[in-house]
């Protein structure tokens, strides 16, 4: 089991490991309502890139600490350059526009990357959504596998009303989570609120609880059913659902023969048709 002191260097996130298998990573930074600055976000992807190649880890719960706030979004006062405006000290700086430019959407790729990071994990993230979860929340959720929420959470994307469009994810995901393009097009272009009920109706969550506990619990329960799993099944059937999204049929059958050529290989089947069989839990070894 990899040893939680291992995780212990972050800022801004406490990455443990509650269950065998299971990691668990909590934004930490209530007292701003778990909003997000730059320090963070690159935290946040390096956690996941590190834990998509840490072979104790079969999946990954996410969540943020506090009750009032899953995240609220983006940190306005310390991202500036991110919506419009200049950093801080160089007010009477005189910019080119075209290098203005060429420095924000750098700014921007590196921020999408990073909150791309859950989806690009080889192992299944749980969202587990309460409180406010506004804006760069959609973002983080729609790069999630999984996602559940509290019945009291507040969701919106709420970019538009700082004269943004959402421009880390939400835009290109959230189409492919939902499938309604009308829905989709009202709460990005409104910048309305809403609640869990509308987010299970729609399909952006697959469950919602009575309070955050109750989410937070059922999502670890999830966790430690995926953990206990064929790692080679359950990471190459991510795998194969996110390579399907946006393709067509075809080619995700073909995708799916050259990599289940390599896949049926492993000694998870015999083991896991064995214990079946025998009417036993099957175990797997790390991969």
């Amino acid at each position: 089991m990899t040893p939680p002191e291992a995780y212990a260097n972050y800022r801004h996130f406490n990455v443990t490991i509650p269950a065998p298998g299971v990691a668990h990573v909590e934004i930490n930074r209530p007292e701003k309502l778990n909003a997000f600055y730059k320090l963070m976000w690159d935290e946040y992807g390096s956690i996941f890139d590190r834990l998509s190649s840490d072979s104790a880890v079969r999946c990954i719960v996410l969540s943020g600490a506090g009750e009032k706030a899953f995240t609220a979004g983006l940190d306005l006062e310390m991202n500036m350059e991110m919506v419009g405006g200049r950093a801080k000290g160089d007010e009477e700086a005189p910019i080119d526009p075209a290098r203005k430019a060429w420095a924000l959407r750098k700014h921007i790729q590196e921020f999408q990357e990073a909150i791309s990071a859950a989806e690009r994990c080889d192992k299944p993230v749980i969202s587990v959504l309460h409180g406010f979860s506004l804006g760069l929340a959609i973002d983080i959720a729609c790069a999630t596998d999984i996602r559940i929420c509290a019945s009291s959470t507040t969701f919106a994307v709420k970019e538009v009303d700082i004269g943004l469009a959402a421009d880390i994810g939400t835009l290109s995901r959230l189409p492919k989570v939902v499938g309604s393009l009308s829905w989709v097009k009202d709460v990005t272009m409104t910048a309305r609120f809403f609640g869990a009920e509308e987010a299970l109706r729609v399909g952006l969550v697959s469950a919602v609880y009575g309070s955050k506990k109750e989410a937070l619990e059922a999502a670890m329960r999830l966790g430690i059913t995926l953990a206990g799993k064929s790692p080679v099944a359950v990471q190459s059937t991510k795998a194969l659902v996110n390579y399907s999204v946006g393709r067509s049929v075809q080619e995700g059958l073909l995708y799916t023969q050259s990599w289940n050529a390599a896949a049926l290989q492993t000694q998870d089947v015999p083991n896991a048709i064995k214990a079946t069989m025998q009417r036993k839990k099957p175990t797997f070894s790390k991969l």
